[in-house]
């Protein structure tokens, strides 16, 4: 559902009967998309836009929240039986920002557990199925964020993105999603996985959504060292524009075969080309082995004393932190700390942890060269279909879906899922990717295509 849609709706019905519908909606659920839902405190708010005591640019309109971003007072679980229990005592930015314009915050959007994963099968709280098959996954890890609003369990959604988890469910679900450029939007309250990659954006059913949702959520916070202080404007401009094809990202017959016939569309008004980007043979590497030493750092702090699922005393600290850990993380979290940790190790940082950095710049300089000629570059957004839920028997398949989309989180770049059509009756998704703070070149690009298939 859109924005002018649910406006429509509220005219009619009021704000409190549009939001007890979409509350109904998500009570029938198959989808599991959300972990918490705020229903006491989103019909507060609806009663006080009908009231005329609700004002900003998104009065009265229902958004979810990833539940790694923090909502004062509201369970943020993480998606983990470690945090299960966990009531931040502040908002994040991104929620203030959402509060300060009137937005109802409609729940807490399932995820895979600390952002870890593809699929949102490693979630404490289950998997989220996707709205056009159930049988099949919605994406992750920001999936039960981009199922909402292919199910109109919401009208807006925040995700977070470290390497393809706003993209991946986005083309998942048939939904726009937007991984904005590394610092656009401040990360204070965005629970981490690995700092240097992940980024809060926003997902929704256009455009020109996605845009309004932009404009509330990015800009100056000092809380976060990160954060760049740009405020963004959506700027609508029709301009011919350098379209660069990139060889190493590619799909299966299924997605090549929709993905071939977007290009075709493109060709029509843009100049497109072929471009080769050689570091990206070694990026999905690279980003895992950063990725898992950051997050090897940054989970650290779940310890049973400082946060963190609790236990009864034992006779040993060493015991004890180690049964917490062992009982409060899942197998894919407990994986990744142990592989991250084995790359900062002494003896091994050199191998692999530098070496993966080294790798980073190459990515960078490889982007920054191609945008000397490129206005935006495009590829499938994800290599396959949706998965059926359980299709991936190995951790190692499901790190190899992240192909496409590692590479622009190495290099802190934009870049945009588009919904392309369907095949087999699942959607497909197209990315674009700009250069830095090139979001107003993306969106343009997006709303003109999404147009048009």
């Amino acid at each position: 559902m859109r924005i002018a849609e649910w406006k429509e709706k509220v005219e009619s019905h009021g704000c409190y009967d549009a939001v007890s519908e979409i509350l109904e909606r998500i009570e029938k659920s198959k989808l599991n998309a959300y972990i918490t839902v705020c229903k006491d405190d989103a019909l507060k708010m609806a009663e006080k836009y009908d009231r005329g005591e609700l004002k900003g640019r998104l009065a009265g309109i229902p958004v979810a929240v990833k539940d790694n971003i923090s909502t004062k007072g509201i369970l943020t679980t993480c998606a983990s039986k470690m945090l299960s229990d966990y009531k931040p005592v502040f908002d994040a930015h991104v929620v203030e920002r959402l509060k300060a314009e009137g937005a109802i915050i409609i729940g807490k959007a399932n995820m895979d557990e600390f952002a870890m994963g593809t699929t949102t099968e490693t979630s404490y709280y289950g998997v989220v199925r996707n709205p056009y098959d159930l049988d099949r996954v919605a994406g992750g890890s920001s999936g039960g964020s981009a199922a909402v609003i292919a199910a109109n369990e919401a009208v807006l959604s925040l995700g977070s993105d470290t390497g393809g988890s706003i993209r991946c469910p986005a083309s998942f679900c048939g939904i726009y999603g937007l991984k904005p450029t590394y610092g656009l939007v401040s990360r204070y309250g965005l629970i981490p996985y690995a700092n240097s990659l992940e980024q809060i954006g926003p997902m929704a059913d256009s455009i020109d959504d996605l845009a309004l949702l932009l404009e509330v959520i990015a800009g100056k916070d000092r809380r976060d060292s990160t954060n760049s202080g740009k405020e963004f404007k959506f700027v609508p401009k029709d301009r011919k524009l350098k379209v660069g094809v990139i060889a190493e990202m590619g799909g299966n017959e299924d997605v090549m075969k929709r993905f071939s016939e977007a290009v075709e569309v493109i060709r029509e008004k843009h100049e497109v080309k072929e471009v080769s980007m050689p570091s990206f043979k070694y990026a999905l590497a690279a980003y895992y082995i950063i990725a898992m030493s950051e997050a090897s750092s940054n989970l650290a702090r779940y310890d049973g004393v400082r946060y963190g699922y609790a236990l009864e005393k034992l006779d040993s600290w060493r015991r004890y932190f180690s049964k917490v850990r062992a009982e409060g993380f899942g197998d894919e979290v407990k994986r990744r700390i142990m592989l991250g940790s084995y790359a900062l190790s002494a003896g091994y940082y050199g191998k692999y942890y530098l070496k993966a950095q080294k790798v980073r710049t190459l990515v960078i300089r490889d982007f920054n060269k191609v945008f000397e000629e490129f206005d935006v570059l495009i590829s499938p957004t994800m290599p396959s279909l949706p998965f059926k839920i359980g299709e991936l028997a190995d951790p190692l398949t499901m790190y190899k879906a992240d192909v496409n989309t590692v590479p622009i989180n190495l290099a802190g770049l934009p870049a945009l899922s588009v919904p392309i059509g369907f095949e087999r009756g699942l959607p497909v998704g197209l990315q674009v990717i700009g250069n830095y703070f090139s979001e107003n070149t993306l969106l343009n690009f997006g709303k003109w295509l999404g147009e048009r298939m």
